[in-house]
């Protein structure tokens, strides 16, 4: 399971490029899914992002998934506001299952407020067999 340590990851695993502990965040971060996620999701076939502007609140839905085999929510790791989307994803999905911690990434954020994270190795041992 490829979890970078230097992540933090929420249940619904979505994960934050914060490190574990450090607390809210200056400036802008990068939030995507994780690939426990995209490993049961399948081939991803269309993402909806939230626009630039649109204000997050931590553990609510923000955008969609779109897999051969279902469409999943996705949902903020934080209260912000997002700054900038993955354009990219429009032309290709599928680059969120190639490379889920960097070319499919989904988008940044400012960040008021860090919603409930778990470090690698909590999620890990949340989402072992």
């Amino acid at each position: 399971m490829n979890l970078p340590a230097d992540l933090s990851y929420t249940t619904d695993h979505e994960w934050i490029a914060i490190e574990p502990g450090a607390g809210t965040p200056a400036g802008e971060v990068r939030i995507g899914l994780s690939a426990v996620a995209v490993e049961a999701l399948g081939e991803i076939v269309f993402v909806e992002l939230p626009e630039p502007g649109t204000e997050l609140t931590a553990g609510e839905p923000c955008g969609e998934v779109e897999s051969t085999k279902s469409v999943s929510e996705l949902f903020s790791p934080a209260t912000g506001t997002v700054v900038t989307v993955n354009t990219a994803l429009a032309d290709n999905p599928a680059l969120v299952g190639e490379d889920p911690y960097g070319e499919g990434w989904l988008f940044t954020a400012t960040v008021s407020e860090l919603g409930a994270v778990l470090d690698a190795a909590e999620y890990r041992a949340k989402n072992e067999g």
